[in-house]
């Protein structure tokens, strides 16, 4: 979980830092962090498109001019001809619906992740499709724990973050 809290430390999104690792047999096989899609004027520039219209997290998620963490894997994973079928998904928050339905197609086996996230239809569906949810504890000094956080606390790394099992 710490790779992924450095990778959620390049995001360009105002409100919240998320990473996200694919991971199949203890090799990392693409990363992800939101942000905007190449090319663009980053929000940090242009602002928050959610903000701007009162869009609570969790809602609306077609109204944002960012790519979710999880998605920008699969994307990297796809855009070098990487196969992801039958990895792990290693992210700082549980993923949304739209993350969780690109990663039931994708094939990923399984999702560990630390923070909650305000979707019980994404749980529920991923459930169903048989992915299993891992969900993990850090202590508050581990980055993944202070994603919501300015930006340059959320990139500050440290190497207090034990996660107990095999990764």
């Amino acid at each position: 979980m710490n790779i992924a809290a450095q990778v959620a430390s390049r995001s360009t999104c105002t409100r919240r830092h998320i990473g996200a690792l694919v991971v199949r047999d203890k090799r990392i096989l693409a990363t992800g962090y939101n942000n905007v899609p190449s090319g663009l004027e980053h929000c940090t520039v242009k602002g928050c498109l959610r903000d701007e219209l009162g869009i609570p997290s969790g809602e609306r998620h077609e109204l944002c001019r960012g790519i979710h963490a999880e998605q920008n894997a699969v994307v990297q994973a796809a855009k070098y001809g990487i196969s992801i079928d039958g990895a792990s998904m290693y992210t700082t928050t549980q993923p949304c619906i739209l993350c969780g339905k690109i990663m039931i197609n994708a094939g990923i086996k399984e999702i560990v992740f630390v923070g909650q996230y305000p979707d019980e239809l994404s749980r529920t569906m991923l459930e169903e499709a048989g992915i299993s949810l891992r969900q993990v504890t850090l202590p508050p000094s581990c980055p993944a724990q202070r994603q919501g956080q300015a930006q340059e606390q959320a990139a500050e790394i440290t190497s207090s973050c034990p996660v107990s099992g095999d990764y």
